[in-house]
């Protein structure tokens, strides 16, 4: 109660203008109080004289004198305010660093619940009441508290800058449109700042999609780095497996080039060691028959010597050795063959593997194809299932659509490719003639074909059975070691690339490079005429098998 009795006391001491304790407190004819400097300056600006809080009005402007008893009271109450700072609610709390104080409060200062932007000054809980209360005071506009609200006075005219020019982009008072800012565009604050308070909120909003563009982009290049890293690996392994079948043919080779050596080594000593060995079977003949000779010389008997010479006189039959040697065979040139054998085996095993390698890589681009009966020439015939296709030598009686050909026995699949890449396989087994491979979706259908790339055709073919061709700008025969039973064809759209492999034996048979593919592509096949049973087996589209 005592808290509350000092409250009310406290009010009776502020001015209602500048809500600080009366300074030099003056009374005027109405009976209301005020600082003098207060009033005066009230009066100053608005005219007629009138009082702030009845609103009566005065002719003539009051004179003004000090009231003697306010201001002693107001003194004797400053002077029991500093004796007894806790005089307001227990609940408030004092301002801490960081923290707006009240401008009114003696030490210690409590923290500021409300700034007025007409009096320029904070207030606490307790000091803020008279503009919760006095009716003249509560037109006045609060803000959640602030520091420096000097800031917000005209510097020139110190007023509240209330509005904003836009055609200068700056805060300003209403008397700066009677002077600097005459005739200028001018807007009230509340107003400029609902209005770039909406377009902060499109800025933030192009931030956050801003943000989440580079958020995409940084998952974007993540999975990009992700799938370089994958991809690198899977060329590792490929690598490994490549490099050690080389190292296992270079080892095989080296073995091969020593067993050739040692053989040779083999081989003459084996020579050598049978004539040694035949030289000193004869020695020990001739040692024997030296040993008889000399036995016979020493013999005195004459009988037993005549008889006995003729036995030893003639030498013993014996090869003729002159002629017989041992040559060392000729090293000379052999690790140079050896080497040459290796490179040849080399470049045929890495040829090998880089297209293996390079197979598996196009075969994760199978698509699923499926032969389209609409494009069908009139002799062939479809499976169920759309995957295989062969001429039936009889003509059919088909609706002549845009879509069919009309001159050959040729047939397109359903889908259709504009980007990416994509590869199939066909089974060729059986054929002797066959050609495949893809085509503009605007191709002639009618007639007979010109299949070149003008033309929109990128294909290869087999006639008789062992003779290949690429129909390029001109037609190239094709070097096919062994006869494919199966095909694949590869399509790089952006790269202007179709590549034909020889699946079973993972060769590259041809490649069409740089080529300029401004329309869908579509698949190719032409079974080609049965020619009485001879070329009857099936084009079959067959999955890829990983």
């Amino acid at each position: 109660m005592a808290a509350a009795g000092r409250v009310r006391s406290e009010d009776q001491f502020r001015c209602s203008i500048c809500l600080d304790f009366f300074t030099d407190p003056v009374t005027i004819p109405c009976g209301h109080n005020f600082c003098k400097s207060c009033i005066c300056e009230h009066w100053r600006v608005n005219v007629p004289y009138q009082c702030p809080m009845c609103k009566e009005i005065f002719n003539t402007k009051p004179q003004l004198k000090i009231n003697t008893f306010i201001s002693e009271m107001v003194a004797q109450f400053r002077h029991e305010a500093q004796h007894e700072p806790n005089i307001y609610s227990s609940d408030q709390q004092a301002a801490k660093p960081g923290e707006v104080p009240c401008d009114v409060c003696t030490e210690p200062k409590l923290k500021a619940l409300k700034s007025c932007l007409v009096c320029l000054t904070s207030y606490c809980q307790t000091h803020l009441e008279p503009h919760q209360t006095v009716p003249a005071l509560k037109r006045h506009q609060l803000i959640q508290p602030v520091e420096n609200l000097e800031d917000r006075m005209c510097m020139k005219h110190d007023k509240p800058l209330e509005l904003f020019c836009k055609t200068d982009h700056t805060c300003i008072c209403h008397h700066c449109t009677y002077s600097d800012h005459k005739s200028h565009d001018v807007t009230p604050l509340k107003d400029e700042h609902k209005k770039q308070k909406a377009e902060l909120k499109k800025t933030e909003a192009e931030i956050k999609q801003m943000i989440q563009e580079r958020r995409l982009k940084i998952q974007e290049i993540q999975q990009s780095v992700e799938l370089s890293t994958n991809t690198a690996d899977r060329e590792a392994a490929e690598g490994v497996k490549v490099y050690t079948a080389l190292i296992k043919t270079v080892q095989t080779s080296l073995n091969q080039f020593i067993e050739e050596i040692q053989e040779k080594k083999r081989s003459t000593k084996k020579q050598a060691e049978d004539v040694i060995k035949e030289l000193e079977q004869e020695i020990c003949e001739l040692e024997k028959r030296s040993t008889e000779v000399k036995q016979l010389l020493g013999s005195e008997d004459h009988l037993h010597f005549v008889q006995g010479f003729t036995c030893v006189k003639a030498a013993p039959s014996m090869k003729t050795w002159t002629k017989v040697s041992v040559c060392p065979p000729s090293y000379e040139g052999t690790v140079e063959r050896a080497v040459h054998q290796l490179e040849d085996k080399l470049r045929k095993e890495m040829k090998k593997k880089v297209f293996e390698a390079e197979l598996k890589k196009v075969q994760q681009y199978e698509v699923d194809l499926t032969l389209d009966p609409d494009t069908a020439g009139p002799t062939l015939i479809l499976s169920d299932d759309g995957k295989q296709v062969h001429d039936g030598d009889e003509e059919k009686n088909l609706p002549d659509n845009p879509q069919r050909f009309t001159g050959d026995c040729c047939i397109l699949a359903k889908q259709s490719f504009s980007s990416g890449r994509f590869y199939f396989e066909v089974q060729v087994k059986g054929k002797i003639k066959w050609t495949l491979g893809v085509v503009r979706e605007s191709i002639n259908r009618k007639g007979l074909i010109t299949a070149t790339p003008q033309d929109g055709y990128w294909t290869i073919c087999l006639i008789n059975g062992n003779q290949y061709y690429a129909f390029a700008d001109s037609i190239v025969r094709l070097s096919v070691q062994s006869g494919p039973q199966k095909v694949g064809v590869f399509v790089d759209y952006e790269e202007g690339l179709v590549s034909f492999y020889d699946v079973g034996s993972s060769v590259l048979i041809y490649s069409f490079i740089g080529c300029c593919f401004n329309d869908k592509l579509l698949t190719f096949f032409n079974p080609r005429y049965n020619d009485g049973g001879s070329n009857s087996a099936p084009l079959i589209i067959t999955p890829v098998r990983h």
